[in-house]
C-alpha cells in the first residue's frame, strides 16, 4: 500500500475544490497558485495514481486532454462540440451492459463508457 504524500492531497483537494471535469493543466495552475514549487509531472502523476486508487476519476476523451472527475460513482458524460466542457448526464448506468455484445471477436470485455454529445446551453445560444 502507497503511502499518501503532501502533493496527492494537493491534487485531490485541488480535483474537489474545481468541482468540474478538469484537466490535469487546470488542476496544475490551481496548486501552482498555492505550490509554486510544485512540478506539472508531480500534478499529473498523482492524478494518475489518484484515479488508480478510485479516489477521483479518470474521464477518456477521444480527441482532446483527459479529464478528472471528483464524482467516483459510475455516470456518463456528455462533451460540448463547440467549447469542448465535459458535464455529467442523468441518466441511470447500467452494470454488465458489455454482457449483452454478441462477442464474435474475442474480447475480453471489463467495462465501458458512453459519451454523449451536443452543445451546453452557454454555447447554443
Amino acid at each position: 500500500m502507497k503511502r499518501k504524500t503532501i502533493q496527492q492531497t494537493l491534487v485531490f483537494e485541488a480535483v474537489n475544490q474545481l468541482k468540474s471535469h478538469v484537466t490535469a493543466d487546470e488542476v496544475y495552475d490551481a496548486v501552482k497558485k498555492e505550490h509554486p514549487s510544485i512540478s506539472r509531472g508531480t500534478v499529473y502523476r498523482n492524478l494518475n495514481q489518484l484515479s488508480e486508487n478510485g479516489a477521483i476519476q479518470k474521464v477518456e476523451v477521444l480527441g482532446g486532454a483527459d479529464r478528472f472527475d471528483f464524482q467516483c460513482h459510475k455516470h456518463h458524460h456528455v462533451r460540448c462540440l463547440k467549447c469542448g466542457k465535459i458535464f455529467d448526464v442523468d441518466i441511470e448506468y447500467v452494470d454488465g451492459l458489455e454482457n449483452n455484445i454478441r462477442n464474435t471477436r474475442g474480447f475480453e470485455f471489463s467495462g465501458y463508457d458512453i459519451m454523449f454529445k451536443g452543445l451546453c446551453p452557454k454555447c447554443a445560444k
